[in-house]
């Protein structure tokens, strides 16, 4: 029997029982919107969790921190082995080269922290700052940006995030005085005040003028507060409150940021680095946990849409049951005129797998249409309550990504297919004479 005549004969006899099939595949229908419309929520779900930690940081970056326990301070190699006691091991530039000779490690730049007190003044306003140091000429190779200016840095220039500039008051503001607007620092001269006190508890205070010549773009996340400057000009002010020399070869930095190139192996380099001794963290982490949360619960979700499946499958394997009863006749002429086996039980697992993607296809356009409606609903509804809690509004609720409707369209064809294996098996291995008897 040719493809296409059996094609022709499965769609006619499903076509003289159209009430029946189209019961049956309702069953099929009520399962594949279970599917896409659960699943689709999982996906939404994920997607807009993803959107939510905007700002968590590059996930192809590793932050590195020295060790500090109560063994022996290495400087560099020779991690402790299991079951040794916690060592020092500190970040020094014999330690960053053992990091940039990683496989995979694009680059590693070291960074160091203010250590003293002190404060910032603008004009007749003051304030405070996240002040950085890093060991790059500018912070492009960082991956950061700017809404103004240019991400250089160099001696006396400093480039500072979005927020920094909300961080200013003004001292002299009486109670019930409209606070000042946040001011506009792009260009401006902002001094710095860095304090210092000896064995007696004398204060010494030390004024620098630096001009910021860039503004980066907002990224919700520690560059928004922070003012970079080059690390040189970080060590000569620590130097100053320490009033000695930092050498880094002995000491260690503070912290590394180590660049991947492939985002794929960030948490395999992560314990790396961390067998060497070091302590890392990388935003890659808590994002794959995420993602693995929601992953599971696309499965729990699917699960119960397949259960909606199972029951259709059984209605399925029901109407193709009572269709060989009747059709007995049928089937014993098919073959007296010389249908084989294998026609027979084409034919019929054909019809049922009809029966699966009639179904399968309503399922997943009432699953979509659903879906949409349930996602604006729901956007709706969470915008409002982003707003009162201030934060930032979902773009989506339920997602349907196009290899969905494929899959529950084929899974359903599937599900018909082998609801109606045992029925099709039946008719198939009929003795022509005995199906002609029968009444």
């Amino acid at each position: 029997m040719r493809f296409i005549d059996l094609l022709r004969l499965i769609f006619g006899n499903l076509s003289r029982r159209k009430a029946r099939v189209a019961l049956t595949a309702i069953g099929v229908v009520i399962g594949t919107a279970a599917v896409v419309i659960l699943v689709s929520l999982a996906i939404g779900l994920q997607k807009n969790a993803n959107e939510q930690l905007y700002g968590i940081g590059d996930l192809t970056q590793i932050q590195v921190s020295p060790t500090y326990g109560e063994g022996p301070v290495t400087v560099a190699g020779g991690g402790a082995g299991a079951g040794a006691p916690a060592q020092t091991k500190l970040l020094t530039n014999s330690a960053l080269d053992e990091l940039r000779a990683i496989p995979g490690v694009e680059w590693v730049v070291p960074r160091e922290f203010l250590m003293s007190g002190g404060y910032v003044k603008f004009q007749k306003l003051e304030g405070w700052a996240n002040i950085i140091g890093v060991a790059v000429d500018d912070l492009a190779d960082l991956g950061l940006e700017t809404s103004q200016g240019s991400t250089a840095l160099g001696r006396g220039i400093i480039v500072v995030g979005p927020m920094v500039a909300n961080n200013f008051y003004d001292p002299r503001l009486r109670p019930g005085q409209e606070p000042p607007p946040p001011p506009d620092l792009y260009d401006q001269q902002i001094q710095f005040i860095i304090s210092k006190w000896d064995s007696q508890g004398n204060e010494t205070r030390k004024t620098m003028s630096l001009r910021v010549t860039g503004i980066l773009t907002e990224t919700r996340g520690e560059s928004d507060w922070t003012v970079y400057v080059p690390l040189d000009q970080v060590k000569a002010w620590n130097e100053w409150t320490m009033n000695r020399r930092i050498n880094y070869n002995k000491e260690g930095y503070s912290m590394a940021v180590v660049k991947v190139r492939d985002v794929d192996r960030v948490i395999e380099i992560t314990d790396q680095i961390a067998d060497m001794g070091f302590q890392a963290y990388t935003p890659q982490a808590f994002v794959q946990g995420i993602n693995n949360f929601y992953v599971i619960l696309q499965v729990i979700f699917g699960g119960v849409g397949a259960i909606a499946l199972l029951v259709a499958a059984i209605g399925i394997a029901n109407t193709m049951a009572m269709s060989i009863l009747e059709r007995t006749r049928e089937i014993g002429l098919m073959k007296a005129v010389g249908a084989t086996n294998r026609d027979v039980l084409a034919i019929f697992l054909g019809e049922a797998s009809g029966i699966g993607f009639i179904g399968g296809l309503g399922g997943v356009l009432v699953g979509w249409l659903a879906g949409q409606a349930i996602n604006v609903a729901a956007i709706v509804y969470l915008a409002n309550q982003a707003g009162q809690a201030g934060g930032a509004p979902p773009s989506v609720a339920v997602y349907t990504p196009l290899w969905l409707p494929v899959f529950a369209l084929l899974f359903s064809t599937l599900i018909g297919m082998i609801s109606g294996l045992y029925p099709a098996l039946r008719a198939a291995t009929m003795i022509p004479v005995m199906a002609l008897k029968y009444e």
